[in-house]
């Protein structure tokens, strides 16, 4: 449970993210995200889940304004009640690293080769104070590498990146992420390719982190078991749209909408090696971003599907009863986008 002030850090309100993309000779209009809202409060760890193609990623890139030029963003999101949308590149510098930190994916990738870890540190501070010099960095970076869990620091700081193992290396994207003493910590998938220990373990030091900084979290990976075991609520996403939100414990123990279910469904539990269980594939495809479905995007894909889930997109709703009833009972509502919410759907 959150155990910290209850004040919005971050609101995102309808945000739509499109691209231009060439297929072949001719130009598509990518819809990428799709209105998604959502707010995190200050100490809480907000979890996305979804599938490859969903928009998680974009949705959170466009944070701290990290999407390309290319991209055409509109909706509004305020990190302290400033908006960020529209600030300048320079503008953006107060706020990228600074006071948003990222965290992304394969980290092997993410740093040069030719450059030692002393090098990235030394960067990476400068960019909040220019004034740093090698010994000084060396004793932060150092220190950093130490709360993250890598030990040997200083004698560390002169190996270049191929001289760690993935797990060591997402633990210095951690420390260099912290290093500017960011107030949000944005994780892009920061387990995959990791074997299920190092993920476990890079959970717990990120939970730990939430404690000892008290710094706001965003999670988001594939894996809805791995989401729910470190987030207090969970947001699904699907073709762009936001399919449910709710607080962790009921989207682990009651899923509602049919995706949901789907996703949980065809994801291994932890040790699931040793039983007999068995998954349930979700049968089709991702919707097509430049050929967006007239309705619900799942609708293709769902065994559920009447015609009206077709005709439109859903508004995103608390979720109701059959008889109209809501059954969200206080706190952050339990949201769901469903043609079916309140018809039946879940007796």
């Amino acid at each position: 449970m959150n155990e910290f002030s209850p004040a919005p850090l971050l609101e995102v309100n309808d945000l739509r993210v499109s691209f231009q993309a060439l297929r072949g000779v001719a130009r598509s209009h990518v819809q990428a995200v799709r209105g998604v809202s959502f707010s995190l409060e200050r100490g809480s760890i907000l979890g996305i889940v979804g599938e490859s193609g969903s928009g998680k990623s974009v949705s959170t890139q466009a944070v701290p304004g990290l999407l390309p030029a290319s991209a055409d963003v509109s909706g509004s999101v305020k990190y302290a009640g400033k908006e960020l949308l529209g600030l300048s590149a320079e503008e953006m510098r107060e706020y990228r690293g600074r006071k948003i930190g990222m965290i992304f994916q394969e980290p092997g990738r993410s740093y040069d080769p030719l450059q030692n870890m002393a090098s990235v540190f030394l960067e990476t501070l400068r960019n909040s104070n220019p004034a740093v010099r090698g010994e000084e960095a060396a004793a932060k970076a150092a220190a950093l590498l130490a709360e993250t869990g890598l030990p040997n620091g200083r004698e560390r700081l002169a190996n270049f990146p191929h001289q760690f193992s993935g797990g060591q290396l997402q633990r210095i994207g951690i420390a260099l992420a912290l290093a500017q003493n960011c107030e949000l910590l944005i994780a892009d998938e920061p387990t995959t390719a990791l074997d299920v220990t190092i993920q476990k373990q890079i959970v717990e030091l990120l939970r730990e982190l939430r404690k000892s900084r008290q710094i706001s979290i965003i999670f988001i990976s594939h894996d809805i078991d791995l989401v729910a075991d470190i987030s207090d609520r969970i947001m699904v996403m699907y073709g762009g749209m936001v399919m449910e939100s709710a607080d962790s414990p009921a989207i682990a123990s009651a899923p509602r909408h049919p995706y949901t279910k789907s996703l949980i469904a065809a994801s291994p539990r932890f040790g699931s090696h040793y039983s007999r269980e068995r998954l349930v594939p979700i049968p089709g495809k991702v919707t097509d971003p430049a050929r967006p479905e007239p309705g619900c995007p799942f609708a293709p894909r769902c065994a559920r599907a009447r015609d009206e889930c077709a005709a439109a997109v859903p508004e995103l709703a608390p979720l109701s009863g059959a008889h109209g009833d809501s059954v969200s009972a206080g706190g952050p509502a339990h949201l769901i986008r469903c043609a079916l919410n309140g018809g039946g759907l879940w007796q």
